[in-house]
């Protein structure tokens, strides 16, 4: 199976603070990824260089056979993204915050009108099209901001912390939603979550990051024997210690960045 991520010695430097040191890992074609850590280890940093968002100190990074940091628009065109912190415009219906980023993508008016329709009726808000996003729930929005994700036929889904602070039900909603998208359109799901049954329930391979370094890779299975576990996040814990982490001040900075930027 072909990689469609690859990340070579990918550093990220803020003067004196490295949060991210030397990274090596790569991403199969079709597979559910997760990126897994404590708060302050590297993991948004990380999403913001691959996705263009922030330039890397050192290494490599490819994107579809794009380099993010010298081929934007040909990177950008192969991933779509759910961001942790809201992205959508709540004073726009459902229907127009799907066919704005439409329109930024370029898709063709007809294809738009009948792919949005598509995704609404799949994550089953098409009979809400014309209502406010400002008068949804917070899985409705979600819902939403994963349909848009998918519009332009992404080959790689970005998920950073897709499904916090939704109840269960919503959550396995959604996780149906991605896993059949996974399965019908062949997409690369990146994942990040606090979640770890749901890493451990949906994910083909896991890396795990703690202080700006890969620290352990696999299946769910390869970590749990080689940590002696039951659990992944038993087998987490295990790798990164019990200690409370606190998001530092740079790693604050860095997660303010649900921005809608231009193509």
């Amino acid at each position: 199976m072909d990689n469609i991520i690859e990340i070579k010695n990918l550093t990220k430097k803020f003067k004196n603070f490295t949060a991210v040191d030397g990274i090596t890992f790569d991403v199969k074609k079709g597979e559910i990824f997760s990126f897994l850590g404590p708060n302050g280890a590297g993991k948004t940093t990380t999403i913001k260089m691959l996705t263009t968002l922030a330039s890397p100190t050192s290494g490599s990074i490819l994107i579809n056979g794009f380099d993010p940091a010298k081929q934007q628009n040909q990177a950008r065109a192969s991933f779509g993204i759910v961001f942790q912190d809201p992205s959508l415009d709540d004073e726009l219906t459902a229907y127009e915050n799907l066919n704005m980023h439409g329109m930024l993508y370029k898709i063709k008016v007809k294809e738009r009108r009948e792919r949005i329709k598509q995704l609404l009726n799949f994550v089953e808000l098409w009979d809400r099209k014309d209502d406010l996003v400002k008068h949804f729930s917070g899985g409705m929005k979600r819902r939403l901001e994963i349909a848009r994700g998918f519009l332009h036929h992404p080959k790689i889904l970005f998920l950073d912390e897709p499904t916090i602070g939704l109840d269960p039900q919503t959550r396995n909603h959604i996780w149906e939603y991605l896993k059949k998208m996974n399965k019908e359109e062949g997409t690369t799901v990146f994942l990040t979550t606090h979640y770890m049954e749901e890493a451990e329930k949906v994910s083909s391979r896991i890396a795990i990051i703690d202080h700006g370094k890969i620290i352990a890779q696999g299946t769910s299975e390869e970590l749990k024997k080689s940590t002696k576990t039951n659990s992944l996040e038993e087998a987490f814990l295990k790798l990164t210690g019990s200690e409370i982490r606190e998001e530092t001040v740079k790693n604050q900075v860095m997660t303010g960045h649900a921005r809608v930027w231009r193509k």
